[in-house]
């Protein structure tokens, strides 16, 4: 066992009379530590290869929704390497001219990394190693796919799946009128009718903020690919983050525009962002409208419960925003068409209205905690 102080010389390579080798060949040393875990090792000889030159290319891709019996390398692959850890497994295998890295995650994520004696080489291989090694999601009428993005250990990580979204018409009934009507300008567009990159909806806990964000990755799906961030404050705090999720992969050939989707940014966007969180509001203007966004076809849909007054003047100045759109309270009259077809009486409907969270409860046989004309209450429930 090492220490953090001893060095492991795992290869030192040097041209000799009988095997020249070739001229870019170098000396390699690697460091590693008592840290250090067995797929940790397979990923420093991965690189021996590459680093001292004997396989100057190298290729790589990152898979999601992987077959469990996929193996993720050629038929004639000779393993060299196997590690299993509680999260990931690693396999390193090698060819004549070429070597192979392939981590897989329980999530069903792998990365698989090539290097190899000629760019041909290592671009077959990859491909032989990826091929029909991945399912898409099972969506259905009911569903769409939407992936999901946090920032792991080993650096920004994208899981997809299906999840439940009701169409735009299903859920009209649950927004007051004006807020429906803006929303059905919002649904109907098209990759060609896009001005301004940035969706806002701001309004009270519980108004069905969310529940409209998955009716539009319904709505949208045959032309943007909707994801959504789940952790903002590390996303524009790390720009290797940002430009991963920003950038996205040069190779996708689909043309599909993509829809960020950031909920609860109140620290981000409020007035006084620029000072608490530092670059975090200037590179979110950056991508929708500054020269991180040139050329990307990228959308940006946030909410927020704060006033619209209370947020920073530069989020929501003329022509950055798609749309901005308060959704609020449905009026008693709607609320009480809202439930008609419930056990419910108007008179357990307040002069205020209610949200669509309440409205839920009160379906349920929830009453709202200090009577009909109690405030209304932040629920928490994201709708």
């Amino acid at each position: 066992m090492t220490t953090s102080e001893e060095v492991l010389r795992l290869v030192e390579s040097t041209k000799n009379a009988t095997d020249p080798g070739p001229e870019s060949t170098l000396p390699v040393l690697f460091n590693l530590s008592d840290r250090n875990s067995h797929a940790d090792v397979m990923d420093v000889l991965s690189l021996r290869p590459f680093a001292s030159g004997e396989q100057p290319w190298s290729r790589s891709t990152r898979l999601e929704h992987v077959k469990p019996d996929a193996p993720l390398r050629p038929g004639d692959a000779r393993v060299v390497r196997v590690a299993a850890e509680k999260h990931r497994d690693s396999v390193l295998a090698e060819g004549d001219g070429w070597t192979l890295l392939a981590n897989r995650w329980k999530t069903g994520i792998a990365h698989v990394a090539v290097s190899a004696v000629s760019e041909e080489l290592a671009e077959s291989v990859l491909e032989a190693a990826v091929l029909d090694a991945t399912d898409p999601p099972q969506t259905d009428d009911t569903s769409v796919a939407m992936g999901f993005w946090h920032l792991a250990t080993h650096g920004p990580s994208r899981n997809e799946r299906a999840i439940a979204a009701d169409t735009w018409e299903e859920i009209r009934g649950n927004y007051t009128a004006p807020v429906a009507e803006a929303l059905d300008a919002v649904m109907g567009l098209t990759r060609e009718e896009v001005s301004g990159r940035l969706l806002l909806l701001h309004g009270p806990p519980g108004t069905g903020k969310t529940t409209a964000l998955r009716a539009l990755a319904r709505a949208w799906k045959g032309w943007c690919q909707s994801d959504c961030v789940l952790d903002p404050e590390a996303l524009f705090g790390t720009p290797s983050y940002l430009m991963e999720v920003a950038v996205g992969d040069d190779d996708d050939e689909t043309g599909r525009w993509r829809l960020l989707i950031l909920e609860d940014c109140d620290e981000l966007i409020r007035g006084e962002a620029k000072q608490s969180t530092g670059q975090g509001l200037s590179r979110l203007l950056n991508l929708t409208d500054g020269m991180l966004g040139q050329g990307r076809d990228v959308l940006v849909a946030i909410t927020t419960n704060e006033d619209l007054a209370m947020l920073h003047p530069a989020v929501v100045r003329p022509g950055r925003c798609l749309a901005q759109i308060e959704v609020g309270r449905l009026t008693r009259a709607e609320a009480v068409s809202w439930l008609d077809d419930a056990d419910t009486t108007p008179g357990e409907i307040g002069a205020d209205g209610a949200t669509l969270a309440e409205l839920a409860a009160l379906r349920r046989g929830e009453t709202r905690p200090g009577g009909v004309d109690a405030p209304a209450a932040a629920t928490g429930f994201y709708l």
